[in-house]
């Protein structure tokens, strides 16, 4: 081929090549702009499947002669399941004061919550989840569930439900000031250390007991006779551990009371201190109350 007739070829090679670059540069946006709307269909695709597949927080609230670390095999087993888990302080010092109390810790929370309350925790959960929209179950633990009105000192009837070792025997007062009792002073009653373990804890060790009586919660005295407000068990669906073994609030106290708020039921042979003594069947009522509200 002679050189006259490769000038035209190259002429015209050096017009396509920038004509070609284009083309190729196009499609290349083109593929990346295919392969970026793909890749952000899946990351929304994955916030959605994460979205729905949320856990709840569970929040425990301890009763009275107890703390917060009575919860800790509980928040142990359920943390290590991937559930965010708050044992909440109760201040003990009165009803309506310990319900607002948790419910401004449940009010910083997103996500949907499942509320467990211990003893007179339970009256506390009754009280504190009425209006927090995003409480979706109530689990009760050997616990009181008052109707409105009444008190943890009225909800059960001696006579009718016998079987209660907490009274002057047992317990001892503590006098301290406080402005909303009747004539500014309150009392704070303890358990004996010599009785809590017969009263509250019969199936835990007995070193264990020993701690639990030397570090518990007293209970102010106003409290027992504070009267609940609208239960948030006549709205939201609620589970209910007996405690068949309980000398603090007795079994067929707990029944009723669990029957009356249309529980689910479960039982387990067990003192009052169940969260210490068999922590399996409290996280096992929890989760069969988080597999109905997920």
């Amino acid at each position: 081929m002679s050189t006259g007739t490769l000038r035209p070829i190259a002429t015209r090679w050096k017009r396509l090549v920038p004509i070609a670059a284009a083309a190729v540069l196009t499609f290349a946006m083109a593929g990346a702009a295919s392969t970026a709307h793909a890749a952000t269909g899946k990351i929304e695709a994955t916030g959605k499947t994460r979205a729905r597949a949320a856990k709840p927080t569970i929040v425990f609230v301890h009763g009275a002669f107890a703390d917060s670390s009575g919860w800790n095999a509980e928040v142990a087993k359920l943390r290590s399941l991937g559930y965010p888990v708050i044992a909440a302080p109760n201040p003990l010092r009165g009803l309506t004061g310990d319900a607002d109390y948790v419910r401004s810790i449940l009010q910083t929370l997103s996500g949907p919550i499942v509320l467990v309350g211990h003893s007179y925790g339970g009256a506390v959960i009754t009280n504190a989840a009425r209006g927090v929209a995003n409480v979706k179950a109530l689990v009760y633990v050997g616990a009181f569930i008052p109707d409105k009105d009444e008190t943890v000192g009225n909800v059960l009837d001696p006579q009718k439900y016998p079987g209660s070792l907490i009274g002057p025997d047992t317990t001892i007062g503590r006098p301290f000031p406080n402005a909303a009792a009747p004539n500014g002073v309150d009392v704070d009653v303890y358990i004996k250390p010599e009785s809590f373990r017969p009263v509250f804890a019969g199936d835990v060790a007995a070193g264990t007991a020993a701690l639990m009586a030397a570090t518990q919660r007293p209970l102010a005295l106003s409290a027992n006779n504070d009267p609940s407000g609208e239960p948030a068990w006549k709205t939201l669906p609620s589970w209910d551990l007996i405690t068949l073994a309980d000398n603090a609030i007795p079994p067929a106290g707990q029944r009723f009371m669990a029957e009356r708020a249309h529980a689910h039921i479960r039982t387990v042979d067990s003192s009052h201190a169940v969260m210490v003594s068999h922590p399996g069947a409290v996280v096992g009522i929890v989760l069969d109350a988080v597999s109905h509200v997920s």
